[in-house]
């Protein structure tokens, strides 16, 4: 049997930029030891949920591990709460959200607070870390860059809660609204905290601190994605395999700890731009040495999507070719390399574009084709395929599924 190495490039497909001569960055980027490793490849372009559904960056991944999110998922905010170190109980609503800037009549200008993180973002979140409102508990944490989570732990709470965030910059603060009685009583303490935070927010020495420098202040948190506590089988149960990961983002850090996996992320391996990948090949080669399936999430390809940075998008690819190689080389193993969705530069967000896919390992199919992109790749033998087909897939290659008959 070969172990599994599933390499996920966030918001990965694109659409052709304007500012790379009418190429996605894809094409445009300088990637000779990703373009070789395609030439002796399977490749395809799939849709990880399913054609014409926009994925979510939470509901993509559980898909490409084998987990219907149909089936499976409860929302992305209690996915980032464990990811953020938050113990969770059953019972718990939990929200994702993120440090934002507000003006004096409450309209956001920025809903990334100019990218806040650490360690700003922990010494604010220190400020409105646990409340009492409405006799419920409500915690909060800071997470992954300008992102933080909020839980709210009591009796008779739900979780069908409108946002708080407008998701556009430009308008104001939403009230969230429940669309039963216990959902509402969660969306009003949801308003409650709102109001405080900002306040608490507004008075921070460090928000000060910034504007002073000429940095936007973290002045509010907009809340969105509520969920309960997901009831999730563990990764070795439902597959047989030992799972790890190599991460950095909160999300996909809370995905692996539901399933069980083991978790690593190697000195200077973040989530934002200033990601190094140096360590990346070499702590993989440690895992598997006691993993049987490694999944190494690389998110600053989404980023720079959101931004609409087709050039950084390409240095990250570019950035990431070495890395690539080197794990290629590990001996006695299947690689899969795709995306969780597209990301395109033009539209800034996610788009229902199908993604790249390339599987590799000594022995089998090649496809002859001599790039990596969604173009080439549409040509594949792998094309059509959906993201709950990923992991059977690479079970079959790595000699780990059963016979299906006699």
């Amino acid at each position: 049997m070969k172990k599994i190495i599933l390499v996920i490039c966030d918001g990965l497909g694109d659409r052709p930029s304007a500012n790379l001569n009418g190429k996605t960055p894809l094409q445009a980027a300088r990637k000779p030891n990703i373009d070789r490793l395609a030439s002796a490849s399977m490749l395809g372009l799939i849709y990880t949920i399913s054609p014409g559904v926009t994925p979510g960056s939470d509901t993509s991944h559980l898909s490409l591990l084998g987990y219907d999110p149909k089936r499976y998922y409860t929302g992305r905010g209690p996915l980032e709460a464990i990811g953020a170190g938050l113990k969770l109980r059953e019972g718990d609503i939990a929200f994702r959200c993120n440090f934002a800037t507000v003006d004096h009549d409450g309209i956001v200008i920025d809903r990334r607070a100019g990218r806040i993180k650490e360690p700003d973002t922990g010494k604010l979140a220190s400020i409105i870390s646990e409340m009492r409102i409405d006799g419920h508990t409500v915690f909060f944490k800071e997470s992954t860059e300008h992102r933080c989570v909020l839980v709210v732990r009591g009796e008779g709470l739900g979780a069908n809660v409108t946002d708080t965030d407008p998701g556009v910059e430009g308008k104001g603060i939403l009230k969230a609204s429940g669309r039963d009685a216990a959902s509402q009583r969660t969306a009003e303490i949801v308003n409650t905290f709102t109001d405080m935070a900002m306040k608490k927010l507004a008075e921070a020495d460090l928000n000060r601190e910034r504007e002073r420098k000429g940095l936007k202040p973290a002045n509010a948190i907009l809340a969105r994605g509520a969920g309960e506590y997901p009831k999730i089988e563990p990764f070795f149960e439902k597959r047989g395999m030992r799972m790890g990961g190599i991460v950095a983002e909160g999300l996909i850090v809370g995905i692996c700890r539901v399933l069980g996996a083991e978790v690593s992320v190697p000195a200077g391996f973040t989530a934002g731009m200033d990601m190094d990948v140096s360590g990346v090949a070499k702590e993989a080669e440690r895992m598997l040495s006691s993993v049987d399936f490694l999944l190494i999430h690389i998110k600053p390809t989404d980023v720079a999507g959101h931004d609409g940075n087709a050039k950084g998008k390409m240095e990250v690819l570019e950035r990431i070719d070495d890395m690539i190689g080197r794990i290629a080389e590990i001996e006695g193993t299947v690689l899969a390399l795709t995306g969780d969705h597209s990301t395109p530069v033009s539209a800034r967000e996610h788009t229902c574009d199908p993604v790249p896919l390339l599987i590799h390992s000594r022995g089998l199919r090649s496809d002859g084709i001599s790039s990596f992109d969604e173009i080439s790749c549409s040509r594949g033998s792998l094309s059509g395929l959906r993201g709950l087909d990923i992991t059977p897939l690479l079970m079959g290659y790595a000699d780990r599924n059963e016979k299906y008959g006699a």
